[in-house]
């Protein structure tokens, strides 16, 4: 039968007793007692029933099998040190490409993030696909998937909740000037209103549009977000938007003073199971969930 070693931490003591020459030397760069070292040593012997070292009053010498092992120890050592360097520096040598999904009012967002990323891993390119619909990360679509709404349900699926998005009631400064703001519920009927179309009305931030407006009262619909935010800042009405969204717009929107009972959205990383522990895919998702909690305070209010 073969030997076996059980422990390998016993060839690194014993590497230390052979560089150094005797236990105390070896047991002081190691940081333990002699009887630790005189232990593994021995039981390092019996494992491999052979003896590795002569002792001596001065000291312990190497025999021919401990030489031939120290040897293959002093090459692991040299391994080892060049693989840990090697691993220092991966985050620089991650390379390929990177195919992420959002909608288009993340997009404002999520650009000046991808620039942050792309300078801690240069050799990483890049595909934003920007689509309405949820691309199908199981047949090879996109590897992340940055959506704001309900949880996914698909069962091979990693989601993981980044941060609640929540929205307020904005309306154009120059919508204001012509229209007033809305400050009650009863006014509902004397404004204009903006909202999503059927595509969108899957998202829980439009609850309140749907259950309060009258459908004659919304005069402009748009089957994107960001289409619909464009029409609120043109003034076409008074929409809901995100309170991220809206605070890079300060000069063209302002909150209406009606405050209501808002569900709010979430906002999920996506990732398929079988590509969710891959080097790049997990580069992305530890800086993405850090780079979000930097933005949390916009992202949950309405900071002037």
């Amino acid at each position: 039968m073969s030997a076996q070693i059980k422990d390998w931490n016993d060839i690194r003591v014993a590497y230390e007793v052979a560089k150094r020459g005797t236990l105390s030397a070896a047991a002081e760069a190691l940081n333990v007692h002699h009887s630790t070292v005189l232990r593994r040593i021995s039981a390092l012997e019996e494992s491999l029933n052979t003896r590795l070292f002569h002792r001596h009053a001065r000291g312990y010498v190497p025999t021919d099998a401990g030489k031939m092992l120290l040897g293959v120890a002093e090459y692991l050592e040299d391994d080892l040190e060049r693989l840990f360097g090697q691993l220092q520096g991966i985050d620089q040598q991650l390379s390929g490409n990177l195919v992420l999904t959002t909608v288009s009012s993340f997009v404002p967002l999520l650009a000046p993030l991808l620039r942050e990323f792309q300078d801690l891993y240069p050799n990483i390119t890049l595909d934003l696909l920007v689509e309405p619909r949820r691309l199908k990360l199981e047949h090879g679509e996109a590897h992340i998937g940055i959506r704001p709404g309900r949880a996914p349900e698909e069962p091979d699926y990693v989601a993981q909740r980044i941060s609640p998005l929540a929205s307020s009631l904005f309306a154009s400064k120059s919508y204001v000037e012509r229209y007033g703001s809305l400050t009650d519920l009863s006014q509902i009927n004397n404004h204009r209103f903006v909202s999503g179309s059927r595509s969108l009305h899957h998202l829980p931030f439009l609850n309140w549009i749907k259950e309060q407006v009258p459908p004659e009262r919304i005069f402009y619909q748009a089957n994107d977000v960001w289409a619909m935010y464009q029409g609120i800042r043109a003034g076409l009405g008074i929409g809901l938007m995100s309170n991220w969204a809206a605070s890079q717009d300060q000069e063209i929107v302002i909150p209406q003073p009606l405050n209501i009972e808002e569900p709010g959205t979430d906002l999920w990383v996506v990732t398929h199971r079988d590509l969710h522990r891959t080097s790049r895919v997990q580069a992305f998702l530890e800086f993405f969930k850090e780079a979000i909690k930097k933005q949390q305070r916009l992202l949950l209010s309405w900071d002037k």
